[in-house]
């Protein structure tokens, strides 16, 4: 299995967006994790397509879009064109998750279903086989900077032994409060893709990614 560290630009200075996306592509981080915030499902507002299309042309790495509005399909086609590669929507976002999922991939993209701290894992039963990815949120979402919620370890643990008992070896995501203090942990109860903002592009991002890229290193050799 591949551990991957996603930095997430939300932590990033958006004076210099293009600079530090490049930064920490170059430092070995193999996805760019694109926070897209409505007002709605969220408090916040962050950005949108021309963003996303503005950054496409400073790194191949993968586009992985967090999509934190309310029924993400509307948005499918046109995050698609603006360069995503993979496109996470809340479960509790979409009326008809089963659908967006699909139309997801009909598009030519990885398919994600994100879960907010509360909802419990089961409500991905029925869905599990239809995904690329799980992402658990340890936080609750909209903002940056937060503190890690302890129960998503168990959440992590329990959608591992989801996928393993339905034979299906999908990523698990974490996002939220993850630093390099928690990393191991969350590697040990079934994540492999960590999401970190400020974790990440507090102080020198390419030290930063190095130090994930470390405990990934040494997480695998002693597996």
């Amino acid at each position: 299995m591949a551990y991957i560290l996603a930095p997430s630009i939300l932590g990033a200075d958006f004076g210099r967006l293009g600079e530090e996306v490049e930064a920490v592509a170059e430092a070995g981080a193999e996805y760019i994790h694109l926070d897209v915030m409505d007002g709605a499902f969220v408090p916040s507002i962050s950005f949108g397509m021309p963003v996303i299309q503005s950054l496409r042309s400073r790194t191949d790495k993968v586009f992985d879009v967090h999509m934190m509005v309310e029924e993400p399909g509307r948005y499918v086609g046109d995050m698609k064109k603006a360069g995503a590669d993979l496109i996470c929507i809340h479960a509790e976002a979409c009326c008809h998750l089963d659908r967006t999922l699909h139309q997801i991939k009909e598009a030519g993209c990885m398919a994600g279903v994100a879960l907010n701290p509360a909802t419990p894992v089961n409500v991905l039963e029925y869905i599990l086989p239809e995904v690329d990815m799980v992402l658990i949120m340890s936080v609750n979402p909209g903002f940056g900077g937060q503190k890690f919620i302890p129960y998503a370890v168990e959440k992590i643990k329990k959608v591992r032994q989801m996928a393993m008992e339905k034979g299906l070896n999908i990523d698990i995501q974490v996002d939220g409060g993850v630093t390099p203090d928690n990393a191991d942990e969350l590697l040990r109860v079934g994540a492999n893709i960590l999401v970190a903002g400020s974790a990440v592009f507090r102080g020198d991002a390419r030290a930063n990614v190095k130090k994930f890229l470390d405990i990934f290193k040494n997480f695998s050799q002693n597996a």
